[in-house]
């Protein structure tokens, strides 16, 4: 099903999973550095004080990833090459898991991932807020976000208001004059995102549903009483650094800039006059973003670039290669810090900060991070998960994890399309759930 398909609203919608009933979830995480299929098999699961928001366990029974190409900041450079690492990836997972992959949920990093509020209200002359009344109110404010070269990817009620009173979490039955909501809306370029599922269709899949990589990330990574409290997840990747921000148990802002892992490995590579490859193992085994004492002393083998067997590799002081990788994750963490702050949501996000995704695996980081970031950091690995290899439970395969809880909250979203409304209001078991149902079998 192609995602430009005949709704003028955008994408289409994942349908929430049946509580009662397993499922089998495929992912497809295309990043700047690797690509990587999960196939997962999800089980109801009781309600439970550990991670609440779940309604199931998931146990991965497939796995491939594929060092990337073709993609470049996120973004789809070379179609066919893209395409193979799909492929390989996908064929990978599935001889696995021992099945056959129709359709993914697959993530988005670029694009310029854009986050807005929009504020709508309606008058209710004093009466019961009614299913109709929420219904008008958010596709009002869907309505207000609706643009011809952006498609949107999430659209989730932030909190209604009741008379001026915010903060309320379900109006339904309540009496006022004027209902309001907040809607936070996620959208990005649509030719973007046209070119990452023709790149998925080529290699004969469709795309099931598109997800932020920072909404993703976060899912996977934070904790319950920091999406509650308010905190800041940080996915730092190959080629782009995302943003996410939660509050209150809702995605209320997501930011993305195109620096990540792969810009200090290429920075290495030019001061040092090195391969990729070499400068890449450097970063990985002598990396570091603090300075150590004996980094003056420690020396450090340089390979040549070239290929004559007469150049001898190039001795250099540690302290050289932790002071290339400094620069540049300092400029990327005041680049964080600065965005946090315009964005408004610094008072939310308070001293609560995740690092998480492969670059935020550098030794050193996180210390760093607290002293330009002022803020308690922790590095955040995907939680929830069972059956994941020893190889996959670090930080880099959040953003793939996290796409396999998605569909687990997919129900909290609303979207202007009658569809996508009705199946929102149809889904869970409280009293707006019921009315929701009413209203799709009803019209």
């Amino acid at each position: 099903m192609s995602v430009f398909g005949s709704s003028h609203f955008g994408l289409p919608r994942m349908r929430p999973l049946s509580s009662k009933r397993s499922h089998v979830v495929s992912v497809l995480d295309i990043g700047s550095t690797k690509v990587v299929c999960m196939i997962a098999r999800l089980t109801p699961r009781q309600e439970s004080q550990v991670l609440p928001g779940r309604t199931h366990n998931i146990e991965i029974i497939g796995i491939g990833h594929q060092r990337s190409r073709g993609v470049k900041s996120g973004v789809i450079a070379d179609l066919d090459a893209a395409e193979s690492v799909v492929r390989l990836a996908v064929d990978a997972a599935e001889r696995m898991a021992g099945l056959t992959v129709d359709s993914l949920i697959v993530n988005v990093s670029a694009g310029r991932l854009a986050s807005d509020v929009y504020t709508a209200t309606i008058d209710l002359g004093g009466q019961e807020v009614e299913a109709a009344d929420l219904k008008k109110v958010l596709v009002a404010a869907s309505q207000q976000s609706l643009r011809q070269d952006r498609a949107i990817l999430h659209s989730l009620p932030t909190g209604f208001s009741l008379d001026g009173e915010r903060g309320i979490r379900d109006p339904l039955a309540m009496f006022g004059d004027e209902l309001g909501v907040d809607m936070h809306v996620v959208t990005a370029e649509r030719a973007t995102l046209k070119n990452l599922e023709l790149c998925v269709n080529r290699a004969h899949l469709s795309v099931e549903g598109m997800v932020a990589t920072p909404y993703a990330s976060g899912l996977a990574a934070l904790v319950d009483d920091e999406v509650e409290l308010g905190c800041a997840a940080i996915d730092m990747g190959g080629g782009t650094t995302t943003i996410s921000v939660f509050a209150e148990g809702k995605l209320v802002h997501t930011d993305a800039i195109s620096l990540g892992g792969h810009h200090v490995t290429t920075d290495l590579a030019r001061g040092l006059s090195t391969r990729i490859e070499d400068a890449e193992r450097m970063k990985v085994v002598h990396g570091s973003a603090q300075m150590n004492s004996g980094d003056e002393r420690d020396v450090i083998s340089v390979p040549p670039i070239g290929e004559d067997d007469r150049d001898q590799p190039t001795q250099v002081p540690r302290s050289l290669v932790t002071r290339i990788v400094r620069a540049r994750i300092e400029e990327t963490l005041e680049l964080i810090r600065d965005r946090i702050q315009k964005s408004g949501f610094s008072p939310i996000v308070g001293k609560r900060v995740v690092l998480t995704g492969g670059a935020s695996q550098l030794t050193g980081l996180s210390e760093t991070a607290r002293r330009i970031l002022a803020r308690n950091v922790r590095i955040g690995r995907p939680m929830g998960v069972s059956g994941l290899p020893a190889a996959a439970k670090g930080p880099a395969f959040s953003t793939a994890v996290g796409l396999m809880i998605y569909p687990q909250v997919a129900d909290m979203e609303t979207h202007a399309s009658q569809s996508g409304l009705m199946a929102s209001l149809g889904s869970g078991n409280g009293r707006l759930a019921r009315v929701g149902q009413w209203l799709k079998e009803s019209f």
